[in-house]
């Protein structure tokens, strides 16, 4: 139960059915979470969900149920009736925006779905600490991320030095912080360094984007690709040589494996997400929130380092093989769900 669209939700789903032998039957909210109109029949559409669910649980009867988001598919996982029950946290927190007014809501929504879960994902640690303060039975607790292929991801090769080529692979919604990106850009520009900036992706922000980038004066040095299929992904990885992400709140980002692993220098924000994985001027730089001065100075001096930098890609690669390999952890975890499986029968 989820967004099946989703390329982080392809990979959970293709691992199950790889390394586990699963069918699987996907379910997922009809109605775009965009606009205040749609969200209202969004709503209306989750109160109405329960009875489709209980029907296609009859027809069936699946072995288990596994829903993502513990505030939205995993409270209708938790009232599915089905055992065992297998939900993942998202982000840092699902409970988010944090000053939303349906905070209160979704705190319970997420309260009983912990209760219910036979299996609760944490994508990796930084997730664990609001479970915690959420006082999360922590022995249903995995820490553990899907991984990515490595065998599409692969090293590019040695970093290219005439001029910056970076890549930014997330969402084009405000949260990313795309603009915080082009106005570091400017800043180049302005001094006279070449660089060719390419956003892959899509989202509410895209007219907007491409305005601030003529306004800047950097449109013939930026390419929005659009939505991409995600076998075009790791080839636009390899060509490039810097991975930029700034949002403003992280989870565990796939796109900073795929780009650690494709040999892509990270420049990612200084947030506890990213700080499970980068440490500054060690193999990658943290980025203050909404800085893009210092993005633009921590860019320049990545650029200017280039022996430095072809260290740290060779320790990210390897990082990412010990710890990140979908092939290793996938098998974990669907060994872990039939594990749940034989204990319901």
């Amino acid at each position: 139960m989820g967004e099946s669209y989703r390329a982080d939700a392809i990979t959970w789903m293709n691992g199950l059915k790889e390394f586990g032998n699963f069918d699987i039957i996907s379910w997922e909210l009809k109605t775009p979470n965009t606009g205040i109109k749609n969200r209202i029949k969004r709503i209306l559409e989750f109160k109405l969900s329960f009875f489709q669910i209980k029907k296609i649980i009859k027809q069936q009867q699946p072995d288990m149920v596994i829903a993502e988001r513990t505030t939205s598919y995993g409270f209708l996982a938790a009232l599915s009736g089905v055992k065992p029950i297998a939900i993942a946290q998202q982000g840092r927190t699902d409970l988010w925006p944090e000053h939303s007014v349906s905070l209160p809501l979704k705190r319970l929504l997420q309260h009983y779905a912990f209760q219910k879960a036979d299996l609760i994902h944490a994508w990796g640690p930084v997730m664990t600490c609001s479970m915690k303060e959420a006082n999360v039975d922590m022995n249903k607790v995995m820490v553990l991320s899907k991984g990515i292929n490595l065998e599409l991801f692969k090293k590019n090769t040695i970093a290219n030095t005439t001029k910056i080529k970076a890549i930014v692979t997330r969402s084009l919604l405000p949260e990313y912080r795309h603009d915080i990106i082009l106005k570091a850009f400017s800043i180049l520009n302005q001094k006279g360094i070449d660089f060719v900036l390419t956003i892959v992706g899509n989202g509410n922000q895209l007219i907007v984007l491409k305005q601030l980038a003529q306004n800047l004066k950097i449109a013939d040095k930026v390419i929005f690709t659009g939505r991409i299929p995600n076998t075009a992904l790791p080839e636009l990885l390899q060509e490039s040589d810097f991975y930029i992400s700034m949002p403003i709140t992280e989870g565990v980002s796939a796109s900073l494996f795929e780009a650690m692993a494709s040999g892509c220098y990270p420049i990612v924000t200084d947030i506890p997400g990213n700080q499970s994985w980068i440490t500054h001027q060690e193999n990658g730089n943290l980025i203050a929130v909404d800085n893009y001065k210092m993005l633009a100075e921590e860019l320049i001096w990545a650029f200017e380092n280039s022996e430095y930098r072809n260290k740290a890609i060779l320790k990210n690669r390897k990082f990412v093989e010990e710890n990140a390999n979908y092939k290793y952890n996938m098998k974990i975890i669907a060994d872990k769900y039939h594990a749940l499986i034989d204990k319901y029968k």
